[in-house]
């Protein structure tokens, strides 16, 4: 069977302590069929100088305004031409040189619409500091609090024509939202890789404050309630009780 084309989409913005290595870890891979966007916000540091030291490896490249991660992740996917579209966040980097070798393969011996994995989070100086453990999916998993780590996920390019895109009114769940209306709502068959895809840099705009956690379990609430999550109430409150196990 051919192997499918994988569309690799990278949003940047001001992320010049973390892009080279993000973009070296896409070149590294063992993997030749690949399509590799990256949209840029408009930068202001050092970010749009590295990446066009890359020109000859990027499929498209891009700095221009955007209403923000979303919107630009959603500008990726319609231009993407491959089968099977991720998205790898510019704080972000693959774990091993085998991860989109291994998601091609998943997709073509189990005949899945999308697949997730594990996710590390690190220090700066390469330190694990957090481990997501995703496990095997159950349709009712998500009414219990879980999800995917969104740097994992890969799907059929197809399946964003059919269900939409990225919503940005969800903020910062508007992953989150999306994972649910393709996997839960309509039922996307799933395939979870059981290996550490993609190793992430501690923070994060969702959990820098108090006030920003809230608005975030804000959106989560909202998320749930448009992809008639089971008592959304208890799921909310679920949902980061679950992230506690992966400090140890």
């Amino acid at each position: 069977m051919q192997k499918p084309k994988i569309s690799l989409i990278t949003v940047t913005r001001n992320a010049e302590t973390t892009i080279q290595r993000c973009i070296e870890s896409v070149l590294s891979q063992d993997y030749a069929n690949v399509e590799y966007i990256v949209f840029d916000g408009l930068s202001t540091d050092g970010t749009v100088e590295i990446i066009n030291q890359y020109n000859n490896h990027i499929s498209y490249f891009v700095s221009e305004r955007d209403s923000g991660i979303y919107d630009a992740m959603n500008k990726g996917i319609k231009i993407a031409t491959g089968d099977i579209v991720g998205i790898l966040n510019a704080d972000d980097c693959f774990a091993d040189k085998t991860v989109l070798s291994e998601v091609a393969d998943s997709f073509i011996n189990n005949e899945v619409d999308a697949l997730y994995g594990d996710l590390e989070y690190i220090r700066p100086d390469g330190n694990v500091v957090r481990r997501w453990k995703s496990g095997y999916y159950k349709v009712a998993s998500f009414n219990w609090g879980w999800m995917p780590p969104h740097p994992t996920f890969y799907c059929k390019r197809l399946i964003f024509n059919e269900f939409g895109y990225y919503d940005p009114k969800f903020g910062t769940a508007a992953d989150y939202e999306l994972m649910l209306r393709f996997m839960y709502l309509n039922k996307l068959s799933v395939f979870y890789l059981n290996k550490v895809m993609v190793k992430m840099s501690v923070g994060g705009v969702s959990n820098k404050t108090l006030s920003s956690r809230i608005k975030a379990w804000k959106f989560d609430f909202k998320a749930m309630g448009k992809n008639g999550v089971i008592f959304p109430h208890m799921c909310v409150i679920f949902k980061p009780l679950r992230k506690l196990v992966q400090y140890f």
